[in-house]
């Protein structure tokens, strides 16, 4: 099992990695695909493409801004590239078009209003954030047609691919690396029989694909790009879009703890940076899927406090977050971090597992420590809901990860004070988190069809 580091943590758009950057990922590709098909063919006019969103993405694709994302992707936009745009503005834009181009042939009709339909009725049974793609022509018979599945992390999948999908990821097999841990207990004989870091092993992991300078390059641009959403999110006001009419808190709070910082507890700044980060993904912004967009202020709030408050060195951040990515591979190859899947246990509980392995590799523990660190964290996420209110990654997501952070550095904290010796292991957890979410009722996982989404009471 390998998944490297910078596929782990990617740089994209809000608000969410499942149900905006993989379908926005996806009709990209399926543009691809048509192009493909169409290359040779005597050019027809009338052509039309359609688009499908099944289950989790019919119930929450518009909170989620997935239509939107689908209309970015057919239009040749992938998330990296557009992060630093005005994302509202260019769907405007392209929504007005009512058309795809491409070279050499008419207009391809698609209207996102009408030819992309939310289809809460048929189920898709591989995975529950299915996506089917239709190019059909003037008589609407369908002359291609491809099925994606977006499985976690801004990740997809065919359906031709789904059935050797490993839980929930297609990885590249770890024959030809010098440490191919597939489990905690394996990267602790792994550590133990080599004497090296889990930082270490990652990075000799990741040199197999990346000279050295590539690989700090790639650290160093995802903690710059995390710390630009903090300092985003900690100096901009306003109402969160949605409808839900929410105000941006995360200013005035860290505003609060500049005038008194004497009074502030690490568990402010901790929540002031986390709420900041996710206020920009509920806005559509630019994020770091870390490991997903619901989570991904958890992981930037620790390093921001880092570095502002103590000082830590470039390199320390790098063995942070190649530590962390360890025990986000491990996470996601034995089970997942969808929250369509196994709820907010697998985004939240997952960052936050991975934030306190890396917080105890920088604070100088053991990887014994590390394993401890990250199992607590999750274990004391296991059982989280996914229920967002209206679909919106706003309530209570944007608390939840500020909370996220807080039992990360509570995590790490307990660990160091520890030998490393502990009774469940982090790989009993991980498998307690997956028969958690195995046995979750759907209404919990993506759907806002129960908890906190249908628990509104009007004044």
């Amino acid at each position: 099992m390998f998944i490297s580091v910078l596929e782990l943590f990617t740089i994209g758009i809000g608000p969410s990695s499942s149900h905006t950057v993989g379908p926005m990922v996806a009709a990209e590709n399926f543009i691809q695909r048509v192009r493909e098909y169409l290359c040779g063919r005597t050019p027809k006019k009338h052509l039309r493409i359609r688009c499908i969103l099944k289950d989790s993405l019919a119930y929450t694709g518009k909170g989620h801004a997935t239509d939107r994302a689908v209309t970015l992707g057919l239009h040749g936009y992938l998330p990296a590239g557009v992060a630093g745009d005005d994302i509202g503005q260019l769907d405007e834009q392209l929504r007005q078009r009512g058309a795809v181009s491409l070279d050499g042939w008419p207009p391809i009709a698609f209207s996102p209003a009408k030819d992309i339909l939310f289809d809460r009725e048929s189920s898709l049974p591989q995975h529950p954030n299915g996506i089917v793609f239709e190019l059909l022509d003037q008589a609407d018979k369908t002359l291609l047609t491809k099925t994606y599945f977006s499985i976690g992390g801004g990740f997809i999948t065919t359906l031709a691919e789904i059935d050797q999908v490993v839980a929930p990821l297609h990885m590249t097999s770890a024959g030809r690396y010098p440490y191919p841990f597939d489990s905690a207990r394996s990267m602790l004989q792994m550590a133990s029989a080599s004497g090296l870091s889990i930082a270490d092993m990652k990075r000799k992991n990741e040199q197999e694909n990346l000279t050295p300078e590539q690989l700090n390059d790639g650290l160093d641009e995802i903690c710059r790009a995390m710390f630009r959403c903090v300092n985003n999110g900690v100096s901009t006001e306003g109402v969160l879009p949605g409808g839900l009419d929410l105000p941006r808190r995360a200013k005035y709070l860290h505003d609060q703890l500049q005038k008194n910082p004497q009074q502030a507890t690490i568990n402010d700044w901790l929540c002031a940076y986390a709420m900041a980060v996710s206020e920009e993904n509920g806005c559509g912004h630019m994020v770091v899927t870390a490991p997903t967009n619901g989570a991904a202020g958890v992981i930037p709030a620790i390093l921001y406090y880092l570095v502002h408050h103590q000082k830590t060195s470039a390199e320390e951040l790098r063995a942070f977050l190649l530590t962390a990515a360890a025990i986000g591979g491990i996470i996601k190859h034995r089970s997942s971090v969808s929250g369509a899947e196994v709820g907010c246990q697998g985004e939240i509980g997952s960052a936050a597992s991975m934030a306190a392995a890396g917080l105890c590799a920088i604070m100088g523990g053991t990887p014994a420590q590390i394993e401890n660190g990250a199992e607590i964290a999750l274990e004391h996420h296991l059982g989280l809901t996914c229920d967002p209110v209206n679909g919106l990654v706003q309530v209570p997501c944007i608390e939840r990860n500020g909370f996220g952070a807080v039992k990360a550095y509570t995590a790490a904290s307990l660990a160091m004070h520890g030998s490393g010796q502990h009774f469940m292991p982090l790989d009993g957890c991980i498998a307690a988190m997956k028969q958690t979410g195995m046995e979750m009722s759907n209404k919990f996982k993506e759907t806002s069809l129960g908890g906190l989404a249908v628990s509104i009471s009007e004044c």
